[in-house]
């Protein structure tokens, strides 16, 4: 089982340590918690806001990153597509409890292009791709079996052909505004930096109190 480095953690955050770039920086973190073979590193809290005002929160995957931002795949017409087309803002949020790490970010949302979201439906495996048909999510449905019914009837529609993908399914990069990097340490005393990105570009850098 993976431990963290005493001596890194004793020694926790300094200015120093952090890359000018926020997605560089998010880059070393990520491969650490992939490197340390983690359960779904790639994990991650998805909160937005309804129109009414009304904050909603779920875990989903993040599948890609740059520094365009960070991508997840999704129904358009789930609850969570339904408040980011109400309100295009969201935050994310990855917690690597082994490596007591955490990142924050915040920032606008759009679709990514319906060619990156063909290309990775393809890459997904075939009762994945079935089941984006089969699930009209965050709907009310009638049972179980129900749901397992109109999977067989895809798996049926679909044996001797490629699965296209559904029109309303696709995928959403976060551009990021505001990265927070939190590093636990003893007695609460913990370490955060946080960057934001400036208006005529460039990210500043500040510590923040615990």
């Amino acid at each position: 089982m993976f431990e963290p480095d005493d001596l890194e953690a004793r020694r926790g955050l300094r200015r120093s340590d952090m890359a000018p770039d926020p997605i560089a920086q998010f880059r070393q973190w990520y491969d650490r918690a992939v490197a340390a073979d983690l359960p779904l590193p790639n994990a991650m809290t998805l909160a937005t806001v309804a129109a009414d005002g009304t904050p909603a929160a779920r875990m989903v995957l993040l599948k890609d990153f740059d520094e365009r931002g960070f991508v997840f795949y999704t129904n358009y017409e789930s609850q969570k597509g339904q408040e980011l087309e109400a309100n295009p803002r969201a935050s994310l949020v990855f917690y690597w409890v082994t490596l007591d790490r955490q990142v924050r970010i915040n920032g606008a949302v759009s679709k990514v292009s319906r060619q990156e979201s063909e290309e990775y439906f393809r890459s997904r495996p075939l009762d994945s791709r079935l089941s984006a048909w089969a699930s009209k999510q965050s709907r009310v449905i009638p049972s179980r079996e129900a749901l397992e019914t109109a999977m067989r009837e895809l798996e049926e529609k679909y044996r001797d052909a490629d699965v296209p993908i559904p029109p309303y399914w696709g995928g959403y990069r976060l551009a990021p505004e505001m990265l927070e990097f939190w590093q636990n340490r003893p007695g609460r005393l913990h370490d955060r930096f946080r960057y934001r990105l400036q208006p005529g570009g460039g990210w500043l850098i500040e510590r923040l109190s615990p």
